[in-house]
C-alpha cells in the first residue's frame, strides 16, 4: 500500500466484511466518479479517477443499510443511512491506519471534505448515534470506563 494509491488494502477490508467489490468499465456515472453500487456490490472503474477513500464511504452504505435493501437497484441510501456511512467509512480508514485526508479528501462531501476531515480529526463526529442505535460502534460520551472502546472502534462492521 502506498498512501497515494491505498486501493488494494481498502477493497482486501471491504470484501473481507463480505461486500463485494468489481473492478471493471462504468458507461453510467454515479454520485461518486468513478464507482458506484449495483445489485448490493461495490463498482470502481480503474482507468477513470476515483478516489480510493470513496470505496470506504459506498462501503459504508451497504455495511450500514438494512441487509433486505442491500441489493436494491438503484442503491439509495437514506439521510440517516448517508451520516452513518460517513462515520463508518472514517472508523474504517482509523482502522487501516489510513490517513485522514483518504477518507476525506478536499473535492469530497460536495467540496466539504477539508471540513469533515477537521471535525472528525478533532472529534466532532456525525452519525456515531446511528452506528449505536444498531450496535455497531458506542458514542464517546457514552462509553463506561471498564466496557468497549468508544467510536471509532467498531464492535461490528455490519448492520
Amino acid at each position: 500500500m502506498t498512501e497515494d494509491d491505498p486501493t488494494e488494502v481498502i477493497v482486501a477490508f471491504i470484501r473481507s466484511l463480505g461486500i463485494a467489490v468489481e473492478a471493471r468499465r462504468l458507461e453510467d456515472a454515479g454520485p461518486l466518479p468513478g464507482m458506484g453500487i449495483r445489485k448490493g456490490v461495490i463498482v470502481y472503474d480503474p482507468d477513470q479517477a476515483y478516489a480510493p477513500g470513496d470505496l470506504l464511504h459506498e462501503a459504508g452504505h451497504l455495511a450500514v443499510s438494512d441487509p433486505a435493501r442491500r441489493d436494491r437497484e438503484p442503491f439509495d441510501a437514506t439521510p440517516a443511512e448517508e451520516m452513518m456511512a460517513t462515520a463508518w467509512s472514517w472508523a474504517a480508514g482509523r482502522h487501516l491506519g489510513l490517513p485522514s485526508r483518504v477518507v476525506f479528501h478536499p473535492p469530497s462531501f460536495q467540496e466539504w471534505g477539508d471540513t469533515m476531515r477537521e471535525n472528525f480529526d478533532e472529534g466532532r463526529y456525525v452519525g456515531v448515534p446511528g452506528l449505536q442505535r444498531f450496535g455497531m460502534s458506542i458514542e464517546p460520551r457514552q462509553a463506561s470506563p471498564d466496557g468497549p472502546p468508544p467510536f471509532p472502534h467498531m464492535l461490528r462492521w455490519l448492520r
